[in-house]
């Protein structure tokens, strides 16, 4: 029963972020979206620029120059106006922020499984269990060679978070168009598959 309550819950909490990861890619909330968009890109600009240690320490020098200035301008006004408000982040001093021993265990639980999951599909695909699924991931890594040699990691990373916020918006707008494009190319992918398949002997071939 206490697996299954814990089973439940992890999916409560994935269905949770789930949902909200969709909220903002599809800029359900444009204020929001753009905040976390434009948080994302200036930090990988400035990655791009600079050290990670620099951007961290940049960061973290620009946080506190808010913090500290603000907290002084509070405090000078409640002088000038004697008033007695306290401490103008004392609301969020307050917080709990400590993750609890289940807290802890269930997120660990979720690495676990994804993990192991990893794991097991690469062992399935380095030792050769499909050899059409193994000759898919070599193409894939064969791929992958010519774009490193093209762009470096955090240009990929950046291309990526750019992709992730506006690839879904231009898919809603233009779903007929593009739903008809794939369906094209994944009629010539399959045909392509299925012709290795009939020449590789031992192949299994997969109905699409």
């Amino acid at each position: 029963m206490q697996a299954t309550a814990d089973s439940t819950k992890m999916d409560c909490v994935w269905s949770n972020w789930k949902s909200q990861a969709i909220d903002l890619l599809y800029w359900r909330d444009i204020k929001q979206t753009g905040i976390v968009f434009g948080s994302f890109l200036l930090l990988l600009f400035s990655l791009t620029q600079f050290s990670v240690v620099s951007v961290v320490a940049y960061l973290a020098l620009a946080a506190l120059s808010a913090t500290i200035s603000f907290r002084i301008y509070k405090s000078v006004l409640q002088a000038v106006q004697k008033t007695d408000e306290g401490h103008p982040f004392k609301t969020y001093l307050e917080l709990e922020i400590t993750l609890s021993q289940e807290q802890i265990q269930k997120y660990t639980a979720c690495l676990q499984f994804y993990v192991n999951s990893t794991l097991q599909e690469l062992r399935r695909l380095f030792l050769v269990q499909d050899l059409v699924d193994s000759l898919k991931f070599a193409v894939l890594m064969w791929l992958l060679t010519y774009v490193g040699a093209l762009f470096n990691g955090l240009t990929l990373l950046l291309m990526a978070v750019v992709s992730m916020f506006t690839l879904p918006v231009v898919y809603v707008k233009h779903q007929a168009q593009i739903d008809q494009y794939l369906g094209l190319v994944r009629t010539h992918i399959n045909a392509v598959v299925a012709k290795i398949q009939t020449k590789i002997p031992g192949a299994k071939r997969h109905a699409e």
